[in-house]
């Protein structure tokens, strides 16, 4: 009897550690839809986009969180689909690719000798909850650098906030990619 005590026991406290874990969400950035330029003071030059350089948090897939200016933290079951900084690089090539602002634009790995190249700092690129009040950031520096002469052509900060729908990770994403709409459509204007 004190066996099948011990063993109905046991079955029942191990019944507790077999639950699921929450199904992990995977998020995406939008490569934002844009138009050909008709006009471009580069058209003919060769831009290298390098990967971006963050300051704050490690551009990894981490979806990053603050409370407060010093209590930050990652979500648990939600991820980017890729480390943030590539899918950063990747939809501002692809981007300026579709505008048709450079003779053509490569990632910094590329062998192809560029006549730009166009660094990006990353300032803030994460979700901040305030009480009730859930905004996205996103604030990223652009340098264009001439690669011929190492001289600085222009620079400039682009920073935006965007209230979320809900407070996780989808209303997050989806704030996201609308700054990334509106930084797509500045970018291209501010390069033209």
């Amino acid at each position: 009897m004190r066996y099948i005590v011990i063993v109905m026991g046991f079955l029942l406290l191990s019944g507790c550690s077999f639950k699921e874990a929450p199904v992990m969400k995977v998020y995406s950035l939008v490569v934002p839809s844009v138009s050909p330029v008709s006009h471009a003071a580069y058209r003919n030059k060769i831009l290298k986009v390098s990967y971006p350089i963050a300051l704050n948090e490690k551009l990894n897939d981490n979806m990053y969180y603050s409370y407060s200016l010093s209590d930050r933290g990652a979500y648990l079951n939600s991820r980017w689909s890729n480390d943030a900084g590539r899918m950063i690089q990747g939809s501002i090539i692809q981007v300026l690719s579709k505008a048709k602002l450079f003779k053509v634009v490569v990632p910094f790995a590329s062998d192809v000798e560029e006549n730009l190249r166009l660094e990006s700092t990353v300032f803030d690129f994460s979700h901040h909850v305030r009480g009730e009040a859930s905004y996205a950031v996103v604030s990223i520096q652009f340098t264009l650098m001439n690669a011929e002469t190492g001289k600085l052509v222009k620079a400039r900060r682009f920073s935006y906030r965007e209230p979320t729908a809900t407070i996780d990770a989808k209303g997050y994403t989806d704030a996201t990619n609308r700054m990334m709409q509106k930084l797509s459509r500045d970018l291209i204007a501010w390069l033209r």
